[in-house]
């Protein structure tokens, strides 16, 4: 699984790249067949005082893609919300091979 994190209109810290990968090594609990993972964090409202924070994954496995999108106040929120939703995809992907 080839994973790959860019940060957009900032420069993101090791400690949120390890949060990032840390959650991403419990994809192949659910999938052995994901090829590539992109994630991208960005800073939404540049010009505004207080930042949203948005974050991106996008998932290939064989024959498919998923995407996800939140947004919120932290870059953990909005990545963990992303997460779970990317979970959903990914077992109703799965449940609906299995039928």
């Amino acid at each position: 699984m080839k994973v790959n994190i860019q940060s957009v209109h900032f420069e993101a810290d090791k400690k949120l790249i390890e949060y990032v990968n840390r959650k991403l090594g419990k994809l192949s609990s659910f999938t052995d067949r994901i090829i590539q993972v992109n994630v991208f964090l960005k800073l939404d409202n540049v010009v505004h005082a207080i930042k949203d924070k948005i974050a991106e994954i996008r998932v290939h496995i064989p024959r498919h893609s998923f995407f996800v999108k939140s947004i919120s106040k932290s870059f953990e929120e909005s990545f963990d919300d992303a997460f779970d939703s990317l979970l959903v995809q990914i077992k109703r992907n799965k449940e609906k091979k299995a039928a």
